[in-house]
Parts: structure tokens; C-alpha cells; sequence
């Protein structure tokens, strides 16, 4: 007797067949990867660029800049030596941008001298854990302007080298170094003002809380890690 024919039925070469929606979503899973991919080989290289050596040595292009590194020495606000040797780098632009100050104020009689440049973020991480303090110290998961070679600590000096009256020592916490404190005589304002005058011209901005402190605000930078050499 001939036997009942199966209901099911298959594909030639008994083959199974996929379905429209399993094709699709491969599709989709194929095109993900490979954006991931592009993704990844697009933004990595210009993150590891930014960890390179960036930086410029003012001593190289102002070599009459005077420097006087305070955090490597121990005559700063924490008392201890933070950098293994002082040297001031900053980004190319901001060097050639702190040169021109120190040149419009050498015309005068005057030049300038840095307390600290760019400062590697582990740095600002022992600076934060002295001083917790946002308004004197950035949170190092922020990163600051020194972080980013972008940012100078400075004062003016004197044909010979004699600093100008400011009203208070560099790295001062207190009302007295903020560029809102009324009490100061007239010739520690002209001082001040000659210092802010100047480095606005050139691009450069101050904050609230702190006389000496700088930030070049024509051009954003990445955060480095950068450690220099002492030799």
C-alpha cells in the first residue's frame, strides 16, 4: 500500500531555508562592527599623539624670561619639592604668546618672571590632595589649564630682576590675591594692572581668586601626562 505523503516539505539537497529576518539581522550585526571598527581606527591615533611630547621650553625662545620653579623647590605652598627639575614647557602657541608679552614689557623696563608652567597631571593630584579646593586648586578628574600646557603662574620684574609689589606672595590664599580686593595701595593696583593688561592683550585670561595665574584662551588642548627629562 503506498504510504501517506509528509505534510512538510523541504528545499532541494534537503538544505534549511533562512529566513528574510535572520538575513537581516547579520546584516545589521555586520554593519555595527564595522563602524565600531572605523570608530576605533579614526580616534585612536590622535589619542595617543596627544600623550607625545608637545611642548615647548620657554628657555628656548625667551631664554631672558626668568625662572623660578617653585615646585622644585620646597618653597611653595606645600612645602615639598613636587618636580624632580624645574623647566617651563608650554604649547608651542602659548610659548610664542608669553614671548610677546615679555617683549612688550622689556620695552618698558620690565620682563617677566614663572613660577610654573605646565604641570603633569599627577602633580596636580598631590596639589589637590594638600588643598581640596576648587577655587584654588582644579579637581585633578577635570584637569587644569597647567595640565594642559595652556596655563602660566608669573609676576613682572625690574631691569634687575627685582620682582614688582603685588600685595602678596606668589601661591597667597586669601582675599589679598584676588584681583577684586579693594585695600591695596595705588602703586600694587598699577602693578597688577600692568601684568593683566598685558597678558589680555596677547590672549591670555586670569581668574578671580589668584593675581599670578594666566590661561591662554585662543585655542583648547588636550590634558597630558608628559614627564621631562632632567639632565
Amino acid at each position: 500500500p503506498r504510504q501517506p505523503r509528509s505534510s512538510s516539505s523541504s528545499p532541494p539537497g534537503g538544505g534549511l531555508s533562512m529566513s528574510p529576518i535572520f538575513g537581516y539581522v547579520l546584516l545589521i550585526i555586520a554593519i555595527i562592527g564595522l563602524v565600531i571598527l572605523i570608530f576605533y581606527l579614526f580616534f585612536k591615533a590622535p589619542v595617543e599623539q596627544k600623550s607625545k611630547k608637545i611642548k615647548q621650553d620657554i628657555g628656548d625662545i625667551a631664554p631672558t624670561i626668568v625662572q623660578d620653579m617653585r615646585y622644585a623647590t620646597e618653597n611653595n605652598f606645600v612645602k615639598e619639592k613636587m618636580y624632580n627639575c624645574g623647566k617651563c614647557f608650554l604649547r608651542p602657541q602659548v610659548a610664542e604668546a608669553l614671548r610677546e608679552v615679555h617683549t612688550i614689557l622689556q620695552v618698558q623696563g620690565y620682563g617677566i618672571k614663572v613660577y610654573d608652567c605646565y604641570r603633569p597631571r599627577p602633580i596636580q593630584q598631590k596639589l589637590w590632595d594638600k588643598v581640596p579646593n576648587p577655587n584654588y586648586v582644579t579637581p585633578p578628574a577635570k584637569g587644569s589649564m597647567h595640565n594642559r600646557g595652556a596655563a602660566i603662574d608669573l609676576t613682572i620684574v625690574d631691569s634687575l630682576g627685582n620682582e614688582l609689589d603685588m600685595g602678596t606672595e606668589f601661591d597667597y590664599f586669601g582675599r589679598k590675591a584676588h584681583h577684586t580686593y579693594t585695600g591695596h595701595s595705588d602703586e600694587i593696583n598699577a602693578n597688577r594692572t600692568l601684568l593683566k593688561s598685558t597678558m589680555e592683550s596677547i590672549g591670555f585670561k586670569s581668574i578671580r581668586t589668584e593675581w599670578w595665574h594666566y590661561s591662554y584662551k585662543k585655542k583648547s588642548y588636550a590634558i597630558s601626562d608628559m614627564i621631562w627629562d632632567c639632565e
